[in-house]
């Protein structure tokens, strides 16, 4: 297990070095954007052959529009900063970090159906006001609920570190001058991955609705293959999740592997300084994503 853990760690050094160190996220984002170009022209014939009738089609498109999620989500995107830094910095198990990656897609591409029905339906927006509202709306205010909940995160771990100067604790949990527990121990630690966190988390990513699903709904509703589109949306999100989830037990595994070594009031304190540096930086990288856009 030992070989296990510093296998890992070496493994998620050296992808930050590359990605961080020598131009590995240009490289990635290049192709992840060249990769999303050739499937959206793919998706423009696949809508044309959905409203022709032609056999086949519907399966045809729900494979592109899963691809397309799926390569959208291997470039630089926010969703992968919030599931994979929040997987970092609490106690959160895999499986459940990885429920929480669904269901945050999901409420993306859910977002991008409320945001082209209520503009084509209710408002009469055009197709330009729609992508606006998408890109000059809704994208900055993403960032922004990213920042808070990074920003969170890192009052959360300063609360722990001050609990644990103010009551230190053994390694049972219980505090070492009088004997009771004022705070979670490292066990008890798992209900930091509440409803609040989750409902945060699925909010800050799915304010910003997928630019590929409200593309493909826009043409799905101007071609009147509305359910198309709504289908499509989903599976993109399906796809996006494949990724998300990949960054969510990537994640979880780091910060076993880092806390391994710890125990009792260590674990605490260690787990508090990993929440502290992951909180402050998805605030920093939220924050300088969104200033551009405001």
């Amino acid at each position: 297990m030992r070989a296990l853990r510093v296998a890992v760690l070496a493994g998620a050094g050296v992808l930050l070095v590359w990605l961080f160190g020598f131009g590995g996220m240009s490289d990635l984002s290049r192709w992840a954007a060249e990769q999303q170009r050739e499937t959206q022209n793919a998706l423009a014939q696949g809508l044309r052959a959905v409203r022709a009738g032609e056999p086949g089609a519907w399966a045809t498109l729900m494979g592109l529009c899963a691809a397309y999620g799926f390569f959208h989500a291997a470039g630089p995107g926010h969703g992968k900063l919030v599931i994979g830094g929040y997987g970092a910095a609490a106690r959160v198990t895999a499986w459940r970090l990885s429920t929480l990656a669904v269901a945050s897609s999901l409420a993306q591409a859910l977002a991008a159906i409320l945001l082209v029905g209520a503009g084509a339906f209710v408002l009469g927006w055009s197709r330009t006001q729609m992508t606006d509202t998408a890109d000059k709306v809704l994208a900055p205010a993403s960032f922004i609920a990213i920042a808070l909940v990074g920003g969170w995160l890192v009052v959360r771990g300063l609360r722990r570190v001050w609990s644990a100067v103010a009551h230190p604790i053994d390694e049972h949990g219980q505090c070492g001058t009088c004997g009771h527990a004022h705070g979670p121990s490292v066990d008890q630690a798992v209900a930091v991955a509440s409803w609040r966190d989750a409902v945060a988390i699925i909010t800050s990513i799915a304010i910003r609705p997928c630019t590929g699903a409200v593309f493909l709904l826009i043409l799905c509703f101007a071609l009147d293959i509305a359910w198309a589109g709504i289908a499509g949306a989903l599976v993109m999100g399906l796809g996006t999740a494949s990724v998300t989830v990949l960054v969510a037990l990537l994640a979880v595994s780091t910060r076993q592997s880092a806390l391994a070594g710890f125990s009792g009031a260590g674990a605490v304190r260690a787990m508090a300084l990993i929440e502290i540096v992951a909180g402050a930086l998805i605030a920093l990288i939220a924050a300088a994503l969104a200033l551009p856009l405001l």
